[in-house]
């Protein structure tokens, strides 16, 4: 021993790191057939295994004096020094039950982010940090080059995670909050909430909700379960109170909650401080959009459209709409394909289908509901003869009882039942419309379209007044449950004029500051076309692996390993992509702080 240290004193001493190496927790390995373009092997000592955990930001110092920004992907892995995983010695071992562990060492996957340059050497990139900014890779690290950690506070900027709206915690950390920003160029681009039932989607909206309200942005929330009609109430949950604890959040209702459900229906919540009665209102839907809505055939439809010509006719006739100068110049405005006949109810049309019935039967003709149209039927008959309407008794009949089934509803045109929009988009307000006691789609689908429209109508004008002052509007965002029965790929083949109306308000919303997000168990369902119109995902869990591979192709900038664990996320779990953020991450979403009436 002597002689030996004798030689190593001779030798220069103990081995040092060299100081560009000081405070690294591994080192790249050499690539090897099997490695993977874009992506490098780091090794690391056991023990500061556990300091790299998956997702982890690094930057590697290559030996050529470059440097690069990388994720850890896969691992870290556990492996013997010198022996095989699965070599006999350690299988004989372990199926023997004696006690053996080997010196081991730790193994991650790389995936390289960019390259770091000084801003003087200056090239336009994507990333900007400090003093340095990141590009593309256009080389690899080299072997041997060593790997730091990123900390907390510095993978937070790199990856852009700055914001008000707080979504989670990036998983395998502790101190990187996932954040997105309420800016103009993130939640007006469209969210789509995806995952199975059980995966957290309710969970996840209704925290992100409490955020945008607390930030001063208008919601709407079209709740088809009733599902968020108590989230004014702080949350009872033990199991989501003992997350909120872990978390340091404690559970608070959302405040300036304001509950709407139809006339005739019930709410999920009676108890609520602020509920409205509310009725549809027939002339600010299409009538195309209700041909569709109502899914009358060919024939039919050209017989519910001349009802409706014959209808506004009357209405001129009779001296109802229009009248004065402002209202003949409406007139010529109107666009008939995003909006009905002002001041044309359901029952005007309907009482001009039963006139129109009873004249092809040969029938006396019957009362009409409308006082108006009553008082003035023989002006209508005179119309329905001048307006060459097509027979087959048998096909007005068909429309009659169409139309009939859901004016018998009574959802339609009740005296004060119309919803105020202006007071709906205002700061901090938040407008849950119930829709949990229809227990129809068709309905719904009544409901989603009208208020679509007319919320973008608003906002159209609340950003025109604010314009003017050369301020921004309310920012405003309309989730939307149960998106698959609205928008499935069967009824927008047969509502293309419906899902028009749709793609114009998501285009035209993401300059007016209006933000769609769509809210659904079953994507598989969510044609092309929509996923089209989304630019920020949170997917929660999905287990079945072709709607997994459709929504890779229709994903894109999530990388391989994210999608392979898509399928085995917990509850609570999900990988979050938003325009803000530099990449996608796996997140552990905040528990929500209010009170979820959840459906078994």
């Amino acid at each position: 021993m002597q002689a030996l240290n004798s030689d190593i004193e001779a030798g220069g001493g103990e081995l040092k790191e060299p100081p560009e190496y000081e405070g690294s927790l591994g080192r790249t390995m050499f690539d090897m057939p099997s490695s993977d373009d874009g992506t490098v092997t780091v090794l690391l000592p056991r023990q500061r295994l556990e300091a790299l955990p998956r997702q982890s930001l690094v930057r590697i110092k290559s030996t050529d004096k470059r440097s690069y920004l990388g994720v850890v992907v896969r691992g870290p892995f556990a492996e013997p020094d010198g022996l095989r995983a699965d070599s006999p010695m350690l299988v004989s071992v372990a199926i023997n039950g004696a006690l053996m562990t080997p010196k081991y060492h730790g193994r991650v996957q790389v995936e390289i982010i960019g390259e770091e340059l000084d801003e003087e050497q200056g090239e336009e990139g994507q990333l900007a940090a400090e003093n340095k900014t990141v590009v593309p890779p256009r080389r690899r690290p080299l072997p041997n080059s060593p790997v730091f950690v990123l900390s907390g506070e510095e993978t937070t900027r790199v990856l852009r995670l700055a914001g008000e709206i707080r979504i989670g915690v990036a998983d395998s950390h502790e101190d990187v909050d996932v954040r997105v920003p309420a800016l103009k160029n993130v939640w007006p681009r469209h969210v789509g909430y995806l995952g199975t039932t059980g995966g957290g989607k309710s969970t996840t909206v209704s925290g992100q909700i409490a955020q945008l309200q607390s930030t001063k942005f208008a919601v709407v929330i079209l709740d088809t379960e009733g599902e968020y009609t108590a989230i004014n109430e702080p949350t009872s949950d033990k199991n989501m109170l003992r997350s909120l604890k872990r978390r340091g959040l404690q559970a608070a209702g959302v405040p300036n909650t304001h509950v709407y459900y139809l006339v005739g229906k019930q709410t999920r919540n009676p108890a609520h401080p602020s509920r409205k009665q509310f009725s549809l209102v027939f002339s600010e839907l299409s009538p195309y959009a209700v041909i569709e809505i109502l899914d009358l055939s060919d024939a039919q439809q050209e017989r519910f459209l001349k009802a409706f010509d014959i209808t506004k006719l009357a209405l001129e006739r009779l001296k109802i709409f229009p009248v004065t100068d402002t209202e003949r110049q409406q007139l010529l405005e109107l666009d008939e394909l995003e909006s009905g006949y002002p001041k044309m109810t359901l029952a005007h049309v309907y009482d001009v289908i039963r006139l129109i019935a009873a004249k092809m039967a040969d029938e006396a003709d019957p009362y009409l509901e409308t006082p108006e149209f009553n008082k003035g039927r023989d002006q209508i008959k005179a119309l329905i003869d001048q307006g060459q309407v097509p027979k087959n008794v048998i096909s007005w009949r068909a429309v009659m009882g169409k139309v009939g089934r859901i004016k018998r509803l009574k959802i339609f045109d009740t005296p004060g039942g119309g919803l105020n929009y202006k007071e709906m988009l205002t700061p901090g307000r938040v407008s849950i419309i119930d829709l949990s006691d229809t227990d129809s789609p068709q309905i719904n689908n009544l409901v989603i379209a009208q208020l679509l429209r007319s919320l973008q109508q608003q906002q159209e004008q609340n950003y025109a007044e604010a314009a003017k002052l050369d301020k921004v509007p309310t920012p405003t965002m309309i989730f939307i449950e149960e998106a698959h029965e609205f928008l499935s790929a069967q009824r927008i083949s047969q509502m293309p004029v419906l899902f028009q109306q749709v793609a114009r308000i998501a285009r035209r919303g993401r300059k007016r500051w209006l933000g769609l997000g769509f809210i659904t168990q079953l994507p598989q369902h969510l044609p092309d076309e929509v996923l089209g119109l989304i630019n920020n995902w949170v997917l929660h869990k999905v287990s079945d692996a072709q709607v997994v591979a459709r929504l890779r192709k229709s994903i894109g900038g999530i990388d391989d390993s994210l999608w392979g664990r898509l399928s085995s996320l917990a509850p609570g779990q999900a990988i979050v992509s938003f325009t803000s953020m530099a990449r996608p991450l796996q997140t552990a979403i905040d528990p929500t702080p209010c009170r979820l009436l959840l459906v078994d």
